[in-house]
């Protein structure tokens, strides 16, 4: 939200709320699919290995390259803030609202090593280590919320407040359909990081059911926290253009930090309060990062145990039970991708980068949804609850993300809809539409040139409908003896 939520103010100003409720349908739906896939196919590549048994190899490899184009693409948005919120932590605001500054780009680099590092000694450090964040995040986000709540209520909120008003939630009071749907695709990226118990599904308990009902209740524990706290917010800074509104571009890459101050005054106990109001958003950057490197360093062993890109990605740590190789890679790459587009952005990463992630989310996330109705088609009419759960559902979720997906194309291939600009050729291009073509066309290399050294995969020989699981017994074995 600190990243995203200014963003969505200026796509679709007072109706925020009713978007991030009807984003949550599209993610409902297919946390449903990934449920459903999981139950047939508990293996840690996830969206690869589904597209791949459903469709065909080259299908699902692109399926397991949107993963990974996804989570490296998120993690300098991650890194950027988390360098500007360890520094305000300090109380050295003045350099943590320099988003230009090199200390900022210092402790962001900094912020994935030691992320990288949590991953790599181990699922059961960096599972506990989410509860302790979790507990913070949810406990500052009700406290900042009811707080904003009743000084709107109470008449102490500043000047620009508003009372909230049942407007707010008519979907038709948007005023431009395509800000509509950019709104959506921000709030994509808010929703997004569920899946993450999907791809540690060989690592946990009851492997087929679990994994699948996390994901699903995830979702609704999401739509009732952003739903509360974007009302609460929106309330009590309201959406203007100066000041703490939340349209105002002088902070819309970071909104928490300004209203951290405003909503809890200036007491000695508001200073603590705001002070863990940045906390938190710290832990859930490390939350985040952490959920970002971990799906990648499984998705890259399923696809290299199945042969579709180098062996030595599939390489595990004999104490830790970790993936070595592809957690490390993960990390050094993420760090690469931070300091090229935060040099050639100025420091202003954020903006292009959420809105290039909602098309790589609609990538695979829409793909698993295909994935699950193509996979159950020959017993979606057997009763009433595969009809819906295997099919309906899982077919809804994927055409909305897929209209979100061309739709962002079209939108972003236009300069001015993207915050930075590059010449190609003597044409203006938006970092938003760059990312996105970049990401797909380097895709689509690197899936050729696997082709050419690793065919056995992409001939059906390795991973088909009908071949087993073949992530390692031994992966398993000792994964289930760690717990």
């Amino acid at each position: 939200m600190a990243a995203t939520l200014g963003f969505v103010v200026v796509a679709i100003g007072l109706q925020a709320p009713v978007v991030t409720i009807l984003a949550f349908f599209p993610m409902w739906f297919i946390s449903i699919a990934f449920q459903q896939m999981n139950k047939a196919d508990p293996d840690c590549g996830a969206s690869f290995t589904w597209a791949t048994r459903a469709f065909s190899p080259r299908v699902g490899w692109m399926g397991g390259w949107g993963v990974i184009a996804a989570d490296i693409i998120v993690m300098a948005s991650l890194a950027q803030i988390a360098g500007q919120y360890v520094l305000d932590l300090f109380n050295a605001n003045g350099i943590g609202n320099n988003a230009t500054s090199p200390w900022v780009l210092t402790v962001g680099i900094a912020w994935i090593v030691a992320m990288t590092w949590i991953c790599y000694i181990g699922i059961e450090i960096s599972a506990n280590f989410q509860k302790a964040l979790l507990g913070i995040e949810l406990t500052m986000l009700t406290v900042l919320s009811v707080r904003a709540l009743v000084r709107v209520g109470n008449g102490s909120a500043p000047v620009g407040h508003l009372v909230p008003a049942a407007s707010w939630f008519d979907p038709f009071k948007v005023k431009h359909f395509s800000g509509f749907v950019v709104g959506l695709a921000d709030m994509l990226f808010i929703y997004w990081g569920w899946d993450t118990a999907l791809n540690l599904n060989e690592e946990t308990v009851d492997a087929e059911t679990v994994p699948g009902k996390a994901g699903v209740i995830a979702t609704f524990i999401l739509l009732g926290t952003y739903t509360m706290v974007i009302l609460a917010v929106e309330s009590f800074a309201g959406i203007g253009a100066s000041g703490i509104g939340l349209g105002n571009s002088a902070h819309t890459n970071d909104v928490l930090s300004i209203l951290g101050p405003a909503i809890f005054g200036h007491s000695t106990l508001a200073s603590v309060l705001d002070h863990l109001l940045l906390l938190m958003v710290l832990s859930s950057a490390a939350a985040s990062t952490q959920t970002t490197i971990l799906p990648t360093a499984r998705t890259a062993p399923s696809m290299s145990v199945h042969k579709a890109i180098p062996q030595v990605l599939a390489k595990m740590h004999k104490r830790f039970l970790t993936p070595t190789v592809s957690t490390v890679t993960f990390g050094l790459v993420s760090i690469a991708l931070y300091a090229v587009m935060n040099h050639l952005s100025a420091g202003h990463v954020i903006a292009d980068f959420v809105s290039a992630l909602g098309v790589m989310i609609a990538l695979y996330y829409g793909l698993t949804g295909w994935s699950c109705v193509w996979y159950y088609r020959k017993t979606l009419t057997a009763s009433v609850h595969n009809f819906f759960i295997q099919g309906v559902l899982p077919l809804i979720g994927a055409v909305i993300l897929y209209f979100i997906l061309g739709w962002s194309f079209w939108y972003y291939w236009n300069p001015t809809n993207s915050y930075t600009h590059l010449g190609i050729f003597h044409h203006q291009f938006g970092g938003t539409f760059i990312l996105n073509v970049g990401a797909l066309l380097l895709g689509v290399i690197l899936m050729i040139t696997m082709n050419a050294v690793r065919p056995a995969f992409f001939r059906g020989e390795t991973l088909n409908r009908e071949s087993p699981t073949l992530v390692t017994e031994d992966f398993v074995t000792k994964s289930e003896q760690a717990h």
